[in-house]
């Protein structure tokens, strides 16, 4: 069972959200909070697996509530909360060690999903948002700016730069091996030695990395 603190600065969401996941018998809501530092406060005796993180709310907003957390509990998973796409605080949450978001009005069981995703280890980016991320980080940065790849990418092989650009899009290993016509275990392997290489924590930290210099546009 997954244990997970809801945060939305809204009672009827964070309320609604709460009753809905808590009928499913593989989540148990270990409690809710209203701004990122009474999900920070709350985080530190509750220590549940998962924080459902809002990502706009007055006091603390989720960016903060997730750099807090993450910093002091790093075994502690944060899943953003979005009703728009707010590209720009979703990309600074990515940076502070979310392990992805998803939009508030999917349906439950995408929800449970995603969930299940991040408490295994992955990580959620949705295509439909994942775009405007991209595009978002175009607009936000300089010709000079996006040039500036690390030395450190001359590691990488042909291939696993093929893969760290399909990261950058939010895929799955399923959908990278549909892709580049290999087995998924390939492609686990890809993304081991890619981290590896390019000193990043986590799959995450690599999709950023990816979209913070282009890789995308591979």
């Amino acid at each position: 069972m997954v244990n997970i603190l809801i945060v939305d600065d809204q009672e009827l969401m964070r309320d609604g959200l709460a009753t809905i996941l808590a009928l499913r018998p593989e989540i148990d809501v270990a409690g809710v909070a209203s701004n990122g530092q009474e999900a920070f406060e709350k985080a530190s005796h509750l220590r549940p697996d998962i924080v459902l993180m809002d990502i706009r709310m007055p006091v603390a907003n989720g960016v903060e509530g997730t750099r807090l957390i993450t910093s002091a509990y790093p075994d502690i998973k944060v899943l953003m909360l979005t009703t728009f796409n707010d590209s720009a605080l979703i990309f600074e949450a990515l940076e502070e060690g979310a392990s992805g978001y998803l939009l508030k009005d999917m349906p439950t069981d995408a929800i449970v999903q995603a969930i299940m995703t991040v408490q295994s280890g992955g990580m959620v980016l949705p295509k439909e948002l994942t775009a405007e991320i991209i595009r978002e980080m175009k607009r936000s940065q300089s010709a000079d700016q996006i040039s500036e790849v690390p030395e450190i990418i001359k590691e990488l092989t042909e291939r696993e730069l093929e893969v760290l650009n399909k990261l950058g899009f939010g895929l799955n290993n399923k959908e990278i091996a549909k892709e580049l016509y290999i087995t998924e275990g390939t492609v686990k392997n890809h993304v081991s030695n890619l981290i590896r290489k390019l000193e990043l924590r986590d799959r995450t930290q690599a999709a950023i990395f990816a979209v913070r210099y282009n890789i995308t546009n591979f």
